[in-house]
């Protein structure tokens, strides 16, 4: 036996090498370090045998044996054959091989196991460097010691040895099984775990947790080591930074509804609404007044923070006044008034105001006109901020925006008012007297303008006597909702009413109104049916250009569709002949004439809308109804088919 087989009979690993690195011989102790037959392992670099975490620390190892001739030493660690790993102090020093004088490099395991701290050197200095800490666990003796790393974390755990039920009592009762399972990891390493730690000094702690099982020494004893991160700063500004993230959300959701709900704001009330309870809450102020110049004074309302009170002395004040609002509304520019101060600098004529005491001390003010200089003046809003507060840049812009908005939509609101205000005033101009107290008929009519309320409708209706005792009824639909319209229905009604006056025959009538819109080359058309009763003895005579059915019903609650003949819609083709058709309405029937905006909708179809109203006036007769709670009774079936048009209803009942 040489001296080099005596290298390599020991208990621990051992091996020869070239002084390149190149195995020469190993035991079988070090063939199980480093995983494989030792035959495998001969002709190799010793490097390269190693895991790729430590293949460089052992190629350093030979290289410094070799170079300098002096003994070095290095942790190293390798796999196992229970599963954990192994932390194995090497040492590595030339040696000369008797048989051939070669130099070769002897590198073995010592024996660590009186110094085990030794082997944990290199840890330590890992983790500390790596900002994190190291815990080591002793399953026999249940402790835990920690061995140090990052001064912040070491503060965390200001006892270097504790037992193991101390630190549980210390983790989240939903966290303690995660540690117990740590501290048993099936493989050689465990995933980061994150754990709540609660610290005596500052509360609780995130830990983000990893754990290793690892021999100390070949054939040393086995310990369960574990990294430590502290998470808290980090998930604290993560959730700062989540919370800020979903208020900015907020925010913008509730300036975006803030902005479609002024838009669609149909009324200065609703107008008022969306403003006062919105305003405050979408720029975290205490409490919004609204000012709207109402024939040149301020009409004033306020939210619930600033109570009516305070504001008061704004209601009915004039628009030339010198207090501050006014000033903004009459020069279009905001005004911001941080405490009393700057208020009495800038308006000194104006200090009579009961909340001006509370500025500085208690609130801040911002005034934003909802007009620009040159407009009209429409009003402005102002907005009471918590003491010291200034509203920034993209604040006062977007106020701004927004009550440029409000501006517009009360432009909109009134300009649509105006407009609903001259439909009704030209429209009740239009709709004719009836007739009345005449013998033997009864004659009702009714008017609905379309649902919205904003369109001047075509829609018409008339009752007249003729020269010969005969009444004459009609009801047509000119093209178009809105104020030309209205005047074309007015022209076509002279048209007829002037022609009646001297054509006994409603066919007659028709054709020379039609004749005459042609002529004049009239840019709309219109539907029309025209009746002729003669109450004596009820015979009708009646013709139509284009318009709806006409319904009889009679008194025992039956009712028919009667489709007059004539010709197409007024004002189209020339030289067209209107047929007439005459009949008789019996005692105590009606004749009922719509217009298609009755019986015609998105929800019912004319056939059916006609049936509908034919049932209701027939079953108004069966109850005994009059005229006029007959054309009530009917002008409700409007509302089955949800109707956009315009609606007119003329009912003739023979006593």
């Amino acid at each position: 036996m040489d001296a080099s087989d005596e290298l390599l009979r020991r208990a621990d690993p051992a091996a020869l090498l070239t002084l390149d690195g190149v195995i020469n011989g190993l035991n079988a102790a070090m063939a199980t370090a480093l995983g494989r037959p030792a035959e495998q392992c001969l002709g190799r670099d010793f490097g390269d045998l190693w895991p790729a975490s430590e293949g460089v620390k052992a190629k350093s190892l030979v290289v410094h044996a070799a170079t300098t001739k002096t003994v070095a030493m290095r942790v190293l660690t390798f796999p196992g054959p229970g599963g954990a790993a192994v932390a194995c102090l090497l040492e590595s020093r030339q040696v000369k091989d008797p048989a051939s004088g070669e130099q070769l490099v002897w590198v073995h395991a010592l024996d660590a196991r009186n110094d085990l701290a030794s082997l944990l050197i290199p840890f330590r200095l890992a983790t500390k460097a790596a900002d994190l800490g190291l815990w080591m666990y002793s399953p026999q003796e249940h402790q835990l010691e920690w061995l140090g790393g990052a001064p912040a974390l070491a503060a965390t755990f200001p006892d270097p040895h504790t037992y193991l039920s101390k630190v549980i009592s210390a983790v989240h009762s939903d966290d303690q099984a995660a540690l117990r399972q740590l501290l048993r990891p099936p493989t050689v390493q465990s995933p980061w775990v994150r754990l709540r730690y609660l610290t005596p000094h500052d509360g609780w702690h995130r830990l983000a947790v990893r754990t290793r099982r690892m021999q100390l020494g070949y054939g040393g004893p086995e310990r369960v080591f574990g990294l430590v991160r502290d998470d808290t700063k980090q998930e604290n500004r993560k959730k700062k930074a989540r919370a800020a993230l979903a208020a900015e959300r907020q925010h913008a959701k509730d300036t975006a509804a803030f902005s479609s709900a002024l838009i669609t704001a149909a009324t200065e009330q609703e107008l008022q609404q969306v403003i006062l309870t919105r305003l405050a809450a979408t720029f975290g102020a205490s409490g919004a007044l609204l000012a709207l110049v109402d024939e040149g004074r301020l009409r004033v309302s306020t939210d619930a923070g600033i109570t009516m009170r305070e504001v008061e002395f704004l209601h009915g004040m004039p628009l030339d006044d010198p207090g501050p609002i006014p000033e903004a509304i009459r020069t279009g520019r905001p005004q911001c008034i941080p405490d009393r101060e700057d208020y009495i600098r800038r308006w000194p004529h104006a200090v009579d105001f009961p909340w001006i005491g509370r500025l500085g001390p208690d609130y801040a003010v911002s005034i934003t006109p909802l007009s620009e200089t040159g407009n009209q003046p429409l009003g402005a809003w102002t907005v009471f901020y918590p003491c010291g507060y200034r509203p920034s840049l993209e604040e006062r812009t977007l106020m701004g925006t927004l009550a440029d908005l409000a501006g517009q939509a009360l432009r909109r609101i009134r300009l649509q008012q105006a407009r609903v205000e001259l439909a009704t005033a030209l429209q009740q101009t239009m709709l004719p007297t009836l007739p009345e107290h005449l013998a033997g008929l009864e004659v009702a009519a009714r008017y609905r303008p379309s649902r919205d309320g904003l369109d001047i409708g075509g829609d018409w209706y008339d009752a007249f006597v003729m020269p010969d005792g005969a009444v004459a009824l009609e009801i047509g639909d000119a093209q178009g909702h809105d104020v030309d319209a209205a005047a074309f229905m007015g022209q076509v009604r002279s048209f007829m009413r002037g022609i009646a006056a001297r054509e006994a025959h409603p066919g007659t009538v028709l054709t020379c109104t039609n004749e005459l819109l042609v002529t004049m080359g009239a840019a709309r058309f219109a539907s029309c049916t025209m009746l002729h009763i003669d109450p004596r003895d009820g015979q009708v005579t009646g013709t139509s250009a284009g318009h709806v059915p006409v319904l009889y019903a009679c008194r025992d609650g039956s009712h028919s569709i009667r489709v007059l003949p004539g010709g197409p819609v007024l004002g189209v083709v020339p030289d067209t002949q209107y047929r007439e058709e005459t009949f008789t309405l019996d005692k105590g029937s009606a004749l009922v004439m719509v217009t298609d905006g009755l019986v015609e909708g998105p929800g019912l179809t004319l056939e059916a809308g006609m049936e509908r109203a034919g049932t209701l006036a027939g079953a108004a007769l069966h109850d005994g109804l009059n005229a006029e709670e007959t054309a009530d009774r009917i002008l409700d079936a409007a509302v089955a088919v949800d109707h956009l048009d315009d609606v007119a209803v003329l009912v003739i009942r023979r006593t």
